[in-house]
């Protein structure tokens, strides 16, 4: 059990709500730890299929809890330790890409720094009309490369729009997500919990072993060398796939028109 991080789980799907309403889900020490711990021990578990990551209140996430921060005893501490908090934070997001399972990201409110960075490591982005998502560290005093922040954003949106962004730190408004391609769809906050779930049934056509594989492949296709380099990652994975218990139960479901039943495997 978790202190600030609500986990629901309803068959192989697992609900995760960032649980700090009244600090906008901001990240204090706690729910760092907690989010860090939640997504390295997914890579582990075969019960989860699919997670769908969001926060309490009106906001997904408004970053690093400043006020948190300001509490500290004053006086500087040594680069090493310094190293080790931020790494205690950027491997959430390695984490969460790393993780087998696809993340569902119901992105409402404040997407802040830290926030940004949670919704942009997730596979997917649904977004409601008061949606706002910024690059917040550089308003702070620090680079806005930060948290996987300069890896994600270029990707998604190109160098110039990244750097737009980046440089001056400006919102990134619902509409303007949906048309550079940052979030897949934007519906009234009553509605994201229904469209994130639309989402899960599709996944969950999937057999466990092709959702994990498809995955995989997308996160090595991004960096790839080359067609040749994400052809041989195809064609591995085509053959696992083929090979698993599940992939005739899927051909038969898709024949007969039904909801797949596949089999609970611990390995």
């Amino acid at each position: 059990m978790y202190e600030h991080l609500d986990l629901r789980a309803d068959g192989d799907v697992i609900w995760a709500t960032m649980n700090r309403p009244e600090r906008l889900n901001a990240l204090n020490r706690k729910l760092v730890e907690e989010l860090r711990d939640f997504f390295v021990g997914l890579y582990w578990r075969r019960d989860a299929r699919v997670v769908v990551l969001s926060g309490a209140g009106g906001a997904f996430c408004a970053g690093l809890d400043l006020k948190e921060r300001n509490t500290q005893a004053p006086g500087g501490r040594s680069v090493g330790a310094g190293l080790t908090a931020q790494r205690e934070i950027s491997e959430i997001v390695i984490a969460m890409r790393r993780c087998p399972q696809p993340i569902i990201a119901c992105v409402d409110g404040a997407a802040s720094g830290g926030g940004f960075a949670l919704a942009l490591a997730s596979d997917v982005r649904i977004a409601t009309p008061r949606t706002r998502m910024n690059a917040a560290f550089i308003r702070i005093g620090l680079s806005a490369c930060d948290i996987g922040v300069s890896y994600f954003l270029p990707r998604m949106v190109g160098s110039s729009v990244a750097a737009e962004y980046m440089l001056t730190g400006r919102f990134i408004g619902a509409e303007r997500a949906y048309q550079l391609g940052l979030v897949s769809r934007v519906v009234a906050p009553e509605a994201m919990e229904a469209e994130a779930q639309g989402f899960v049934a599709d996944m969950l056509h999937a057999t466990p072993l092709g959702l994990r594989l498809t995955k995989e492949a997308l996160n090595h296709a991004i960096d790839a060398q080359g067609l040749e380099a994400a052809v041989a990652m195809e064609d591995r994975n085509q053959i696992l796939a083929s090979l698993d218990g599940d992939f005739g139960e899927g051909v038969a479901a898709f024949l007969e028109k039904r909801p797949p039943r596949y089999e609970r495997r611990d390995g």
